[in-house]
C-alpha cells in the first residue's frame, strides 16, 4: 500500500476529529483489499442454536427479572438517529418524479399491480386511520382534505415537506405513531412508557438511553418536557433519560474509485458516519457510567398500550433468562478457579458452553490448563436475542457462521453480508428459519462489576463497503461492523424464540394502518 499522504491541513482535521493516521491507514486498507463474505455453516434453529422456553420456567424466570429491575440492574438503550424520509419515499416519489400523472391513472395503475401507485392509494384511502391525521388536514387545508385523491399530492407535499409538517426530515422516533385517551404517542414515547413497565427499578427510577442526532437533540428534549411527567404519574415512575450523538471518531473515511482518501471541494478529506456499528463507543460508555444489564430495541418496533401484553412478558422473560445464564456462568467461574480440579464441574461448563451459549471449541479440551481455559472462555459479554419465525421480512436472521480462524459460532447476519452468487451459500441463506427483530438484553459487566472492554469482541472483518456519490462524483463508503452483527460477534450469544406478536415495526407510513398499530 503507497503510504498515505497528509498535509499538515489533514492532520488538524484527524485531530480535531479524534482519528488517528494510523486508523484512517486500516481503513483505506479495508477499501483495496476487502475482507470476505461471511462463511455461512447452517441456519440456527429450535434445538440447533434457537432455543425456547418452557411455559412451566415463565414464573421463575419473571422471579428474577423483577428482582434485576427492583435492585438497579435493568436500563434500556434506544438508537434514535434514523432519519423518517424512508417511511415515506415511496409517497415522495409521487412529488420528484411523476409529477403530472392524474388521480385517475394512479388508480388505474395501482389496479394493474403497480406497487408504488398502490401505495399512494392505500395512504389515500387509509388517511382517516393514521395518528396525525388531525395535523395533516391542517397542514393540507380543507379542500384537499375533503377531496383526497384529487389532492393526493397536495396531501404528500404538506406531509414531508418543511412547508408542511416536515415529517421526512425529523427523526423516525419523533414521528407520531399510535393514538391513546391522552393523544397520539411517537415511539420516543412509547419506550418511556415500555420502559417504565419493565425497568423501573424500587425507588421508581427508570433509566433510559436515547442515541439521537445532533441537530435534533433539543426536539427530544422539548418532548420528554412536554409529556415525560404525565407518563411518569400515569406509571408510578420517574424517569432517568440520557441522550448521546454518534461520536465523530468513529466516523469512518471515504475514498474514490482509486481508494484515495475523497476530498471535498475545499480540500477537507470527507468522513462519513460508520452506520450503526459505531454506537458501541454509546454502549461501551453506558458501561463506563454504571449500566449493567441493558435492553436494546430498535426505534420503530412499538405498539400501543393495549398490545403492549406479550412485548412486556417476552422482555421480562429474556431478561431472566440472561440473570439464570449469568448466575450459572458465574458459579462455574468460581468452581473452576478453585483447587483441586473438578472434572465434573469442568464437564458442566464445557456442556453450558457448547450447548447453550454456543462455544463448539469449549469440547475436547486438552486436561492441561482444562479449567483456565473454560473459564476464559465463559469470561465475556453475554447477550440473549430473542428471535421471530421467519415471515418474509427483509433484513438478518440467526446463523451458525465460521470465522477466518475455523471457529464456528451463532452469528446475526444481514443479507449484505452474504456472498448469494454462491449457490451453497445462498440456499442457507433462504433456508433460515427465524428473523431478527432486534430485541436484546446485553450483560455488560464481568466478575467484581468491572465494565468489558467490548472493543474486544469485535470482528474487524465484519465492515460493508458500499458506492455513494458526494457532488456528483462517485465515492466508496465503509460501514462498520454493524452493532448486532460483527461489533458483538465474540460475546456468548443465546437466541431465544419469542412470538411474531412481539415484532411489529414500522418501515413506511403504510405499516401504521396495520391492526397492530391501530387503537385497540
Amino acid at each position: 500500500m503507497a503510504p498515505l499522504l497528509l498535509t499538515d491541513a489533514d492532520r488538524a482535521q484527524l485531530a480535531a476529529l479524534g482519528i488517528s493516521e494510523a486508523e484512517v491507514e486500516r481503513q483505506i486498507r479495508l477499501f483495496r483489499n476487502p475482507p470476505p463474505c461471511v462463511k455461512l455453516v447452517r441456519p440456527c434453529r429450535v434445538g440447533d442454536g434457537v432455543h425456547r422456553l418452557p411455559e412451566d420456567e415463565h414464573e421463575a424466570l419473571g422471579r428474577l427479572h423483577d428482582e434485576a429491575a427492583r435492585t438497579g440492574r435493568l436500563s434500556k438503550l434506544v438508537p434514535a438517529s434514523g432519519a423518517a424520509s424512508r417511511m415515506f419515499q415511496s409517497l415522495a416519489r409521487y412529488l420528484s418524479e411523476d409529477v403530472s400523472t392524474p388521480w385517475e391513472e394512479v388508480r388505474a395503475r395501482a389496479a394493474a399491480g403497480e406497487k408504488p401507485a398502490g401505495e399512494v392509494v392505500r395512504f389515500v384511502e387509509g388517511l382517516r386511520k393514521l395518528p396525525f391525521r388531525e395535523e395533516l388536514r391542517r397542514a393540507a387545508g380543507e379542500e384537499a382534505w375533503a377531496a383526497p385523491g384529487p389532492s393526493f399530492r397536495t396531501l404528500i407535499r404538506a406531509l414531508v415537506s418543511g412547508e408542511g409538517l416536515g415529517y421526512a426530515e425529523l427523526p423516525k422516533a419523533l414521528i407520531p405513531f399510535h393514538e391513546e385517551e391522552e393523544g397520539t404517542r411517537t415511539p420516543f414515547e412509547e419506550h418511556l412508557v415500555e420502559a417504565g413497565l419493565t425497568v423501573r427499578d424500587g425507588s421508581g427510577r427508570c433509566r433510559v438511553h436515547f442515541t439521537v442526532p445532533e441537530a435534533s437533540r433539543g426536539a427530544f428534549e422539548e418532548l420528554l418536557s412536554r409529556h415525560g411527567r404525565r407518563l411518569e404519574e400515569r406509571l408510578h415512575a420517574r424517569f432517568d433519560v440520557s441522550f448521546s450523538v454518534q461520536e465523530r471518531a468513529t466516523d469512518t473515511v471515504a475514498v474514490d474509485l482509486d481508494d484515495s482518501p475523497f476530498r471535498s471541494d475545499d480540500g477537507t478529506i470527507l468522513f462519513r458516519p460508520g452506520g450503526h456499528g459505531a454506537l458501541l463507543a454509546n454502549l461501551g460508555r453506558l458501561a463506563e457510567l454504571g449500566a449493567d444489564l441493558v435492553y436494546l430495541k430498535n426505534v420503530d418496533n412499538v405498539v400501543p398500550d393495549a398490545r403492549k401484553g406479550p412485548t412486556l412478558l417476552w422482555k421480562r422473560l429474556l431478561a431472566g433468562h440472561l440473570v439464570r445464564l449469568e448466575r450459572h456462568v458465574g458459579r462455574l467461574r468460581e468452581e473452576l478457579a478453585r483447587a483441586p480440579f473438578d472434572p465434573a464441574v469442568a464437564g458442566e461448563a464445557e456442556s453450558l458452553l457448547t450447548q447453550e451459549l454456543g462455544v463448539p471449541e469449549a469440547a475436547g479440551l486438552p486436561p492441561a490448563g482444562r479449567a483456565e481455559r473454560l473459564r476464559d472462555l465463559l469470561d465475556r459479554p453475554l447477550r440473549v436475542c430473542g428471535v421471530v419465525r421467519n415471515q418474509g421480512e427483509p433484513g438478518g436472521g440467526p446463523f451458525w457462521v465460521e470465522d477466518s480462524s475455523g471457529r464456528v459460532s451463532p452469528q446475526i447476519v444481514e443479507g449484505s453480508q452474504v456472498d448469494r452468487s454462491s449457490e451453497s451459500q445462498r440456499l442457507i441463506w433462504e433456508s433460515s428459519t427465524h428473523f431478527n427483530p432486534v430485541d436484546l438484553v446485553l450483560k455488560l459487566r464481568g466478575a467484581g462489576g468491572k465494565p468489558y472492554d467490548l472493543e474486544r469482541y469485535v470482528d474487524q472483518e465484519t465492515v460493508f463497503v458500499s458506492r455513494k456519490s458526494k457532488d456528483g462524483r462517485e465515492l466508496k463508503a465503509l460501514e462498520r461492523p454493524g452493532l448486532w452483527n460483527g461489533a458483538m460477534a465474540g460475546w456468548l450469544t443465546v437466541f431465544v424464540e419469542v412470538p411474531i406478536e412481539t415484532f411489529a415495526p414500522v418501515k413506511t407510513v403504510l405499516d401504521l394502518l396495520r391492526p397492530e398499530h391501530q387503537p385497540g
